[in-house]
């Protein structure tokens, strides 16, 4: 028991005084790697019909094939194409060997009891509940199948309360990109699939714990219930899974790829300088307020859309004249999934706020990159800009 206290304390220590300053990176998404989970020796979640290993196989590769067919300038790569074992280091090892732009990895969920149903997405994170954590220690058991596991994932015992202490203070470095991907996942289950919707979690998975891109792991449902395993064992269901996060892919490509011309438009064009401070809005940080320091009333003509830069995300608050944020001035934050996220700007278009960004990354912030808001509350990027255009054509 001390020991485990000593452990906790160390590392809680770390997190405190030591914590990086993270965002997401940016660029035109062009290499997708998805992941079917377990296989071979390794079944997953066994229902009274079927098992996960099979059924995610199926979903990926439909998912796959929707890509492919939409998207001349995507390539696939899949982590499994068969019923084969694959560990779950050399899954993460695919996905950066092939510098994938996302990874996406396919799972069902199965429960001692029938009740629990609908669809949930998680990205790597804190453990924020004993449900999440049960989810990753089932998924994080397949390691169980690999020779010599304690070796090669540095001890990690997915059975052991120290392994997931020290696991859990794992914070990705793609967490906000992970987020938005996520986010528009459970969208589409929710509103074109007709799914129960069990929202967007974090929780620490292995196979997301090793990847150098933004990464999501899809439960698409639960075996343990029975009208849930019959409707994943259709072509139906299983279309209309792999049809959802193809549309949330679409979203999310279309997003990313728009910012990275943009960027590349900044590049090669009109560049602010560093030293203008003029595009950066002086708004102090109030820790008061959940959602944003910055206040935009609302338009009585319709929701107010605004973008900002967001360079920094920590879990403990940091004051705005912290020695990490380099001087700039108007710096703020909002509150979202139990972390503190620092930006700049509050402008009414994409381009604006590129401007923004590009100015910070001249500051040394090489990572910022750009969210959106609607009425304050953040949303979506794929949204944002989909409201934009209706404004637009609707004045």
């Amino acid at each position: 028991m001390k020991r485990k206290i000593i452990i906790f304390g160390i590392l809680s220590m770390l997190l405190l005084y030591a914590l990086p300053l993270q965002a997401d990176r940016h660029g035109f998404v062009r290499k997708v790697v998805i992941d079917p989970g377990h296989g071979g020796r390794d079944p997953g979640a066994i229902g009274a019909n079927s098992e996960e290993k099979d059924l995610v196989l199926s979903i990926s590769l439909k998912l796959g094939r929707y890509i492919e067919e939409n998207f001349d300038d995507v390539e696939v790569i899949y982590t499994r194409t068969t019923d084969e074992f694959i560990g779950l280091q050399r899954r993460a090892q695919i996905a950066n060997e092939n510098k994938a732009d996302l990874f996406i990895s396919m799972h069902i969920n199965s429960v001692a009891s029938h009740r629990p149903y609908g669809t949930e997405t998680f990205v790597m994170g804190l453990h924020k509940s004993k449900e999440n954590l049960a989810v990753a220690k089932k998924e994080n058991a397949s390691i169980l199948y690999e020779d010599d596991y304690l070796e090669t994932y540095d001890g990690y015992d997915p059975n052991s309360p120290e392994s997931n202490i020290m696991f859990s203070m794992f914070q990705n470095l793609y967490l906000n990109q992970s987020l938005t991907m996520a986010s528009l996942i459970q969208d589409q289950f929710r509103d074109r699939a007709g799914r129960h919707d069990r929202g967007v979690k974090q929780a620490g998975f292995l196979v997301l714990y090793n990847i150098a891109m933004p990464g999501i792991l899809v439960e698409a449902g639960f075996l343990s219930n029975p009208k849930e395993e019959k409707y994943l064992m259709s072509e139906t269901g299983q279309a209309h899974i792999a049809s959802a996060v193809f549309r949330a892919f679409r979203d999310y490509k279309n997003y990313q790829d728009n910012l990275a011309q943009q960027q590349l438009a900044v590049i090669n064009g009109n560049s602010i300088d560093a030293s203008d401070s003029d595009n950066l809005h002086d708004v102090s940080a109030n820790p008061d307020r959940s959602v944003s320091a910055h206040s935009t009333p609302p338009s009585d003509n319709g929701p107010v859309i605004s973008f900002r830069v967001q360079f920094a995300t920590t879990s403990i608050e940091r004051p705005a004249d912290a020695p990490e944020f380099k001087g700039l001035e108007g710096i703020s934050f909002y509150f979202h999934d139990g972390l503190y996220k620092y930006t700049v700007g509050n402008e009414k278009t994409l381009e604006e706020a590129v401007l923004i960004q590009q100015n910070l990354h001249k500051n040394g912030f090489k990572d910022a990159f750009v969210v959106a808001f609607k009425n304050n509350e953040r949303i979506a990027p794929a949204e944002a800009m989909r409201l934009v255009k209706e404004i637009s054509e609707n004045p």
